[in-house]
């Protein structure tokens, strides 16, 4: 009889253990509650395409495609510095070596800088081997300055001690130059007045104004511009297993994976081929341009 009691008897005796008992079951499934909560805010997914949604890639989708921007040109040119090129350009191939290219801060470079600056400047801008003359650079972008600059930068990273090149003069203000002789000032007549106040409004509203949707053409542009001063370093020759441009049987099976794919590993880099393309500075729809420009010309 004792025992049955005993099976029946409550585990709370005391009021201290009544009241613990209250306490206790009030306050877990609120601490349980609050760390759920933490847990689900902490980590919430969004759906496929939500990311399409967000200010920045509205703001990237309705930006102005046509811009008009207006430079001084009696304005001092800005050159860039040996560092700045080598991550835009040189690095496609010097950071890993890639083709036979000597890389930066190893010993391949000491038969290099025997070689001075100027045997090394020459190899540069005349290319040698799978790298393309000035490196794929154009004269109109980049200046002989600025490739020996980078020469500088690279030679000096791999042990050697060269002074930086001297800087060309800049050229004189067009302003003074176009100046009449005598130093009589010139009053613009009403036409050609009326004339300049129209161009301003008509670049004015160029400015300003926007097209719907961003044209194919004007995209394959901005891909070309980079392909020629950086990817056009492996894709030329096809060194290093690249896809040779235009190359239709080597570009197929790479165009079967999907343009994404095609764009993820361009953004990424794959094989030898480092982050877009070594081109550091380089926007990502820049680097899919470029993808695209390629993947045009091997249809």
């Amino acid at each position: 009889m004792s025992e049955a009691h005993n099976e029946h008897e409550s585990p709370i005796k005391t009021p201290k253990q009544l009241i613990a008992a209250v306490v206790a079951g009030f306050v877990v499934p609120v601490v349980i509650i609050v760390l759920l909560v933490n847990y689900v805010g902490n980590n919430a997914l969004t759906g496929a395409g939500s990311s399409a949604m967000t200010e920045q890639a509205i703001a990237e989708r309705i930006a102005p495609v046509a811009k008009v921007e207006i430079k001084d040109a009696n304005a001092p040119r800005v050159y860039q510095t040996g560092e700045q090129l080598y991550k835009a350009v040189c690095a496609a191939c010097h950071a890993s070596g890639a083709a036979g290219a000597p890389k930066v801060g190893t010993a391949d470079w000491a038969p290099r800088i025997a070689q001075g600056y100027d045997g090394m400047l020459k190899i540069a801008l005349a290319g040698k081997g799978a790298m393309p003359p000035r490196g794929g650079t154009s004269p109109d972008d980049v200046t002989d300055y600025e490739i020996g600059r980078a020469i500088v930068y690279m030679a000096n990273a791999s042990g050697g001690k060269l002074q930086e090149p001297a800087a060309p003069a800049q050229p004189a203000s067009g302003a003074a130059a176009a100046a009449p002789a005598s130093g009589a000032p010139v009053a613009a007549s009403g036409a050609d007045a009326s004339a300049a106040a129209a161009a301003a409004a008509a670049m004015a509203s160029l400015k300003t104004a926007a097209p719907a949707a961003a044209s194919a053409g004007s995209n394959l542009e901005a891909g070309k511009k980079l392909y020629n001063t950086v990817c056009m370093a492996c894709h030329a020759s096809g060194v290093m297993n690249a896809p040779k441009f235009g190359d239709k049987a080597a570009w197929a099976p790479r165009i079967a994976t999907g343009i994404d794919t095609l764009h993820n590993a361009a953004l990424k880099g794959l094989n030898a081929m480092p982050p877009k393309g070594g081109a550091a500075n380089a926007s990502d729809d820049d680097v899919k341009a470029a993808v695209d420009y390629m993947v045009s010309a091997a249809k």
